[in-house]
């Protein structure tokens, strides 16, 4: 019998989290660098009502902050620690429609996924996270400890070349969470939800208090506790199909 609650939380050592983070660090870098609200800053964005910095930021600011809501909704609710997951996705992915954006609107096309830059990019791989008690400090240096692989990229002076490497980036923590969110549905179909465990536990609990009852005289069913005007009496749990009664 699984346990009722799910454990919940776990989030710092998810890949994807770790991603999010980088995503999210990164992308406030790149509206600091390449954004400016005063028209005579020529080398950056003229952005005169701030829209684009904050759609920006507050797209990579959703999908962290998800993945560790939809983490520690898990313990009662695997449906909405899926559509949690499910929202971080989407917020990433419109973010990672901004860098394309950025791109294109300065005449240039994204990196094929086959040119050197992107392959090289693509192939940096994630570190496990080898967390013991002190999470929040170790989970904060893993994530810029993982942020180095990409250093060469996202400290560069062109925001073109940033703005590509964020594609890649972004585009593999979708790829991450599209497995997380197919892995947490997969759990749902073989433990189920909350609100169904929950049943299970109370119909248990009241089975292993419930009194022993005899068995049916006229069919050898259980027979359950029944009361009438003449006191309580046993009856049988086929009632209506089978009338048998005993004493109590």
């Amino acid at each position: 019998m699984p346990e009722l609650f799910d454990k919940r939380g776990g989030f710092r050592k998810l890949h994807t989290f770790t991603l999010a983070t980088i995503v999210q660090l990164e992308t406030l870098r790149f509206c600091r660098r390449f954004i400016t609200h005063d028209h005579r800053e020529s080398a950056k964005f003229y952005d005169p009502k701030g829209r684009q910095y904050d759609q920006m930021t507050q797209a990579a600011r959703s999908g962290r902050q998800n993945i560790i809501e939809g983490s520690e909704r898990s313990a009662t609710s695997k449906d909405t620690e899926m559509k949690l997951t499910d929202v971080a996705r989407a917020s990433l992915s419109e973010l990672r429609g901004d860098y394309e954006i950025w791109i294109l609107d300065r005449g240039q096309l994204p990196w094929s996924v086959h040119s050197p830059e992107a392959k090289t990019v693509n192939a940096i791989s994630i570190d496990p996270a080898p967390f013991t008690d002190d999470m929040v400090h170790e989970s904060a240096k893993h994530a810029l400890e993982q942020r180095k692989k990409y250093v060469r990229w996202l400290d560069a002076d062109d925001d073109l070349v940033v703005a590509n490497a964020m594609l890649i980036i972004i585009g593999r923590a979708l790829n991450m969470l599209k497995s997380q969110i197919e892995a947490q549905g997969a759990a749902f179909e073989e433990t189920g939800g909350f609100s169904e465990r929950l049943t299970t536990k109370r119909i248990e609990a009241r089975e292993k208090t419930r009194e022993p009852s005899p068995e049916c005289p006229q069919c050898s069913q259980p027979m359950r506790r029944r009361k009438s005007a003449k006191g309580d009496f046993w009856g049988c749990s086929a009632y209506p199909e089978c009338k048998g009664t005993r004493p109590t």
